[in-house]
Parts: structure tokens; sequence; C-alpha cells
């Protein structure tokens, strides 16, 4: 389980990177319809999230000094991706998105 909290780590961190560079070179360029983070919209926004924040559940769970089973890993991953959810929404609608 250890490859696949990793790969969520990843995507989620490279999309994340994307989403912040893209919107600086769309900024900087005077394109704001080229902005990742417009084109990914809140539902992108938050699958980002999840992915992240299930992979650094997961990751922090496995090599935590407690030795927990794969399921007991399983579920802080599942509670991090949901508490990373219910951060981006938050984060959203304060800046009105």
């Amino acid at each position: 389980m250890v490859k696949v909290y990793a790969i969520a780590l990843a995507a989620g961190l490279l999309g994340l990177l994307v989403v912040i560079v893209g919107g600086v070179f769309a900024e900087s360029l005077g394109r704001p319809l080229r902005d990742p983070g417009e084109k990914l919209g809140p539902a992108g926004k938050t699958v980002l999230g999840a992915l992240a924040g299930f992979g650094m559940g997961g990751l922090s769970a496995e090599f935590s000094p407690i030795d927990l089973t794969w399921q007991s890993a399983l579920v802080v991953a599942v509670a991090a991706a949901v508490l990373s959810i219910l951060w981006v929404r938050f984060s959203l609608s304060r800046t009105g998105v």
C-alpha cells in the first residue's frame, strides 16, 4: 500500500504545483483564461486536495512508530482525504469561488 500512497501523493503534489505555477504564468502573461486553477474548477481542486491528503495520511500511518496494520493505515488515509476535501471546500468558500 505504500506505493499507492506514494503515487497518490506525487500526483496530488504535481497537480498542485501545475496549478500554482500555471496560475502565476497565466497572470503574468495577461491570459487569465489559461489559468489551470480556473479550468479545473472547484471539483478539480478538490480532487487534487484529496489525492495529496490521501497520500500524506497513508504514508504517515504506514511509517508511524505505532505498528499499524494496513487496514488501519487505510482508514487513516481515507480520514485524511476527507479532511482535505473539507479544507479545500472551506478555502474555496472563503475566496468566493
